[in-house]
Parts: structure tokens; sequence; C-alpha cells
């Protein structure tokens, strides 16, 4: 059953009485943190965890030394204190002391470090998406479960207080049946090119960057150049940002799993390295629900919501904010944004019936109490690795249908597909030995 606007803020302000307690605690009470990844979206999470007053931010590890100085000095200029920079992430892993790890590492190591980190008895708050492949999102459940973990997934719309006033509203007897769902990911970016192998930079293990995917001669596409867009590591834009619209989305409508999925396009508009589509529509058919994706990158006209407008409660341009959810129902629309600027429905007539401001700010902060807060009182965390893992199987399925250019049937037990081996042949990759997950988490 989805959590509701009024569970929402009763859990809302209970941890944050529990965080006012908490600050007010020795600092040998406080939670025990270390991150995983700090060249993109670690550089960003390491300092904001940091300044909690209830974390000790002990480890950045990262497979580039050269990022340690400026990293730790980032953290240091918060707590006045220097954590300590290591390259392998098992060493915090082994430190008795670390309640959890945050993992904001490339798409292909989601799993590895999350399952190795619950098998080792530390909490997890890992990055979208989930993983890089059904099978491997599979096993993150496993492994929370079986080590009884708190694995929070970095989906902060899900402790988003507006959202739980849009499912409220659409779920009303004003909005009628809801019947379709439309998903937007459009955006422009500059294309990704080829590049030549070079010699490996003095400070880089690239053998463990490359982890899972498959040993080759070191090359900044295949590195911190492209790899969002190469089938080795990730998945294209449907999982590297469309998975926070599909998420909500997913969440809107409150279903687990479709019962087919196509999906079509290329990379129009663009000559480039790119693997991953630019341009794609996926469609999920559930019983009496289609929901629609659709991407372009060659649209400038097409903008995300603007970080300085994701607090205001003003509601963007709606048809040209390319990070949107509408949702249609027999009485009303919605038109719902990711990351702040809120939602607004429509009646019948067109007519602007009711808004709900964004404020997105609060929603990372809300995101990150959660996870702290769920590691002292074991609760599941707003966003929960089996919720998040059943909404990155909508971004697989839509790239796994385009991979293979087919209609496929979805299997509801095993989560694979019906009479599809070729597509069934994706759900799992092939593991160097020294980075492979076991069958048994």
């Amino acid at each position: 059953m989805a959590t509701t606007r009024r569970t929402f803020l009763k859990g809302a302000t209970a941890a944050a009485a529990a965080s006012f307690s908490i600050n007010a605690v020795g600092a040998n009470e406080r939670v025990v943190l270390g991150v995983m990844g700090i060249r993109g979206r670690g550089s960003f999470l390491a300092p904001e965890f940091a300044k909690r007053g209830d974390v000790e931010l002990r480890y950045l590890c990262d497979i580039d030394s050269r990022l340690f100085d400026s990293r730790s000095a980032a953290v240091e200029a918060v707590t006045k204190k220097k954590p300590e920079c290591i390259q392998d992430y098992r060493q915090m892993l082994d430190d008795p002391e670390v309640d959890g790890i945050i993992s904001a590492t490339p798409d292909h190591w989601h799993a590895l470090s999350t399952i190795t980190a619950c098998q080792a008895g530390k909490d997890v708050y890992v990055e979208k998406p989930t993983s890089h492949s059904i099978w491997e999102s599979q096993k993150m459940v496993e492994a929370a479960r079986n080590h009884d973990r708190v694995v929070q997934v970095g989906a902060q719309n899900r402790s988003a207080e507006y959202n739980y006033g849009a499912f409220e509203y659409i779920h009303s007897e004003a909005f009628g049946d809801i019947h379709f769902v439309r998903v937007l990911n459009s955006k422009h970016r500059s294309p990704i090119n080829a590049r030549p192998d070079e010699a490996l930079p003095k400070g880089v293990d690239y053998n463990t960057w490359l982890g899972p995917a498959q040993s080759r001669p070191f090359n900044t596409l295949h590195f911190h150049g492209g790899w969002n867009w190469l089938w080795e590591y990730s998945g294209g834009d449907i999982i590297n940002d469309g998975i926070h619209q599909i998420d909500v989305a997913r969440w809107m409508i409150d279903k687990k799993y479709p019962n087919t999925v196509n999906a079509a396009g290329g990379n129009w508009g663009f000559d480039d390295a790119q693997e991953a589509p630019t341009t794609m529509t996926a469609n999920w058919n559930y019983d009496g629900l289609t929901m629609v994706y659709e991407q372009t990158h060659f649209a400038p006209y097409m903008k995300k919501t603007p970080l300085p407008f994701r607090d205001l409660p003003d509601v963007p341009n709606w048809p040209f904010s390319g990070t949107r959810i509408e949702i249609y129902g027999t009485k009303q629309m919605l038109q719902l944004s990711r990351h702040g600027g809120g939602w607004e429905a429509f009646d019948a007539d067109g007519k602007s019936v009711k808004l709900g401001p964004g404020h997105f700010s609060k929603a990372n902060d809300a995101h990150f109490e959660d996870f702290v807060d769920c590691i002292r009182t074991r609760k599941q965390p707003n966003g929960d690795i089996e919720k998040l893992h059943l909404s990155t199987l909508l971004s697989h399925y839509g790239n796994i249908a385009y991979r293979t250019g087919k209609t496929l049937r979805i299997d509801h037990e095993t989560e694979g597909f019906i009479d599809a081996p070729d597509a069934n042949a994706l759900v799992k990759r092939t593991y160097r030995d020294e980075f492979s997950i076991g069958e048994k988490v």
C-alpha cells in the first residue's frame, strides 16, 4: 500500500525530533559513514552528510586519488576534521565502527558496492538507478532483506512532500480513473565523441573502475567522459535521468509490473559514439492503463526545472518542461514536475483547479534525514531498495525492448520475459571473476 501524505508527514516530524535529539549527543554516538565515489554526485553528498551534527563522515573512497585533496578539503571546511581518503572501499567495510556507506559510483558498481556492504553489516545509501541489470537489482533487494539492512536509493522525490499531495489528489473521486500517463525526459545535450586509448593517468586504479565490466585499455570515453551512454556501464538517459520521473510515475499509478513493453528510437540528431538512444519512446501496458516514456536530446527548448525555480511556489511553463509527468484521469489531468516545480491539476475545460508547490531543497534534506533516522530505528526508508527496484525494472524493460526490437511480455514471477530468449539474455551481464556477484547474497 502506498504511503499517504499524512503518514509521510508523521514520519518526517518524528525524524526531525530524532535529529534534534541526536544532534545533542556526543560525537561517540554519531552515525559513522563513508562515501564511495567522490567525482560527481559524491562530491555533493559528502559535504551534505558531513554537515549533519549526527553524522561522522570518516572515509572518502575513490579509485582516482587525484581527487582526494579537493574533496577532503570540502569536507574539512564543514567539519574542521579531515576524512581519511582511501582507494579500496573494503577498508571502510572492515571498520567495525562504520554504520553505513554512501555509494555514488557509476551504475555498473551500484550492485556490487551495495551487496558487499550489506554482507559486511553496513547500511547503504546508493545513488539511482539501482543497478546495471535486472538480475543485479533483484540481488540488491535480496541482500538488503537477508542481512536486515537499510538500503536507501537516492530518489529524493520519495521524500518530497508535494509528491504525496499529488498522489492523494489523483486518487480522489474528483480526478476520476487513470488510464494514461506520459513521462517526459527531454533536454539538449552535447555529442559524446569517440576518443583514442591513452596512457593510464597516475593515481587511477582503472581495473577497479571497470569492475564487473570487461577489461580494456584506458579510455576517457570509457571513464568519466561518457560511461552513461555505453551499454557496458549503464543504459543511457532512460536509466540515468529518466528513472527519476519513471519512479514518480510508477508510484503515482501504484502498480508493480506491466504486462508488455515495446520501444523505438535511435541516435537521431547526433553522429557520435553513444550506444544508447538519444531519441526514444517506450510503452508499458498494464491492465487498463498505458504509460509512455518520451526522450529527446536534440531539443534546446525542452529543459529541466532550473535550480533557483525548484524552491519557488510557481509551476513551470508546462509545454517546455522536459522532466514532467502528465497523468490523465477520466475527469481531470495533472502535470507533475520532478525535483521541484510542484504540480497543477486541470478540469474538463482545461481550467487550473489545484496547485501543489514544489520546494525541492527540503526533499534533499528530508531524504538524507530519513536515511540517518532509519539507521537508528531500523525502519524501511522512503526510497527503499525494493520500491526503486520495481521502478528501475521499467527502465531496463524499455532498454531491452529497444535493443531487441520486440514487443515483450513480462513474466511477473521471474521479472524477466515470456518466450523471449534474446531478451532474457540481457537480464544479467557477464562478470569478470574478481568482481562477480554470487547467486547467494
